[in-house]
C-alpha cells in the first residue's frame, strides 16, 4: 500500500479545484454551494487568504441545533478557524494520522501561504483502495508467473 505517496499524487489525480466562500456570506449561501458542488465543506477565504473552513457539521452543530437562522447568520459566526493544513509533500499516511487525531475530514493544501487544493477523507480512501488493488494485481501476476523479471 502506497501510504508513503504524497498529497501531490492525489492532487495530480483529482485536480486542484477549490470551493470557497467569503466570511460575510450567509450560512444559507454556503449550504447552497455545498449542495451545488456536492461537497461536505468549503474553505472560507478573504481575498486569497484562508481564514477557516465551514462544513455540514458546523451547520448542524452551530446553526440547526441552536435554532439560528441560516439566511441571516454569516459564515464568520460558525467558521472553524483552527484549520489543519498540509503541503504537496505531506504523505498519505501523515494525512490519515492528522485527520484521525483531530477528527477532521478535509485538509487544505498550502504552498507557502497560498491554497492550491483540498484533500478529503474520501480522496484518501479512494487512493488507498486503488493502491491496494494495484498491489493485489501485481501479486497475482507474480504468483502466476506473469510478473516481469
Amino acid at each position: 500500500m502506497q501510504t508513503l505517496a504524497t498529497v501531490d499524487a492525489i492532487l495530480h489525480q483529482k485536480g486542484a479545484e477549490v470551493y470557497a466562500i467569503p466570511p460575510d456570506a450567509t450560512v444559507f449561501e454556503a449550504l447552497k454551494t455545498l449542495r451545488a458542488k456536492n461537497v461536505g465543506a468549503l474553505l472560507v477565504m478573504r481575498d486569497d487568504r484562508l481564514v477557516g473552513i465551514v462544513s455540514e457539521r458546523d451547520y448542524a452543530r452551530k446553526v440547526a441545533i441552536e435554532g439560528r437562522d441560516s439566511r441571516t447568520t454569516p459564515v464568520s459566526d460558525i467558521v472553524t478557524s483552527a484549520v489543519h493544513t498540509v503541503t504537496r509533500e505531506t504523505t498519505i499516511q501523515d494525512c490519515m494520522e492528522l485527520m484521525s487525531e483531530h477528527r477532521v475530514r478535509h485538509l487544505p493544501v498550502l504552498e507557502e501561504s497560498r491554497v492550491i487544493g483540498v484533500i478529503s477523507v474520501g480522496d484518501l480512501v479512494k487512493w488507498i483502495i486503488q493502491a491496494q488493488s494495484a498491489t493485489i494485481d501485481q501479486l497475482q501476476s507474480y504468483i502466476s508467473g506473469q510478473y516481469p523479471s
